[in-house]
């Protein structure tokens, strides 16, 4: 398992369908994860300090963790089983449980602990963005657009059942 960085959400054209960027942190390849609306705005919310007027589940969930006193760990982005991402969510440190990667994303974006990708994954589906990744933020943006400009679904391979993939989730 490798530190990743979420770099945000963004829309791929033409399909208006979200897509997450995660980033290695000790390299340039990216992972896009196609995910639904409103997972994206969970974790748009989260990067962009938006608070709704009432909490959303990924909100309650955290509150209910913390309130029966247990804690989230880290999340895991684990594999790419035909073409849909999995994660797993780990709690004090042993209990490991399974979720879509946007949700995983969610809560990790909330509470602040680590999430980590397989280094398999990235050899396999990661990408390098165009322009130089140690430009800064802005200029990864704007390589993340152009990037969404070229690419679409349909180069990943055909989604599966329960996770996120380039379908819309459930």
């Amino acid at each position: 398992m490798k530190p990743v960085e979420v770099i945000g959400v963004r829309v791929e054209a033409p399909g208006n369908q979200p897509v997450v960027l995660v980033r290695e942190l000790d390299g340039a390849r990216v992972l896009p994860i196609w995910v639904g609306a409103a997972e994206a705005a969970a974790i748009a919310y989260v990067q962009q300090d938006v608070t709704p007027p009432r909490p959303l589940t990924h909100d309650l969930f955290v509150t209910v963790i913390g309130t029966l006193g247990h804690g989230l760990d880290e999340i895991r982005i684990t594999s790419l089983d035909d073409g849909v991402y999995r994660a797993e969510i780990v709690f004090d440190g042993a209990t490991i449980i399974d979720a879509r990667p946007s949700d995983a994303i969610a809560l990790a974006l909330r509470v602040g602990c680590p999430v980590l990708a397989e280094e398999a994954l990235f050899d396999e589906v990661g990408m390098v963005l165009p322009g130089d990744a140690d430009e800064g933020t802005e200029d990864e943006v704007e390589a993340f657009k152009e990037f969404l400009d070229s690419v679409s679904a349909d180069d990943f391979d055909a989604p599966g059942e329960g996770g996120d993939g380039p379908s819309t989730e459930a």
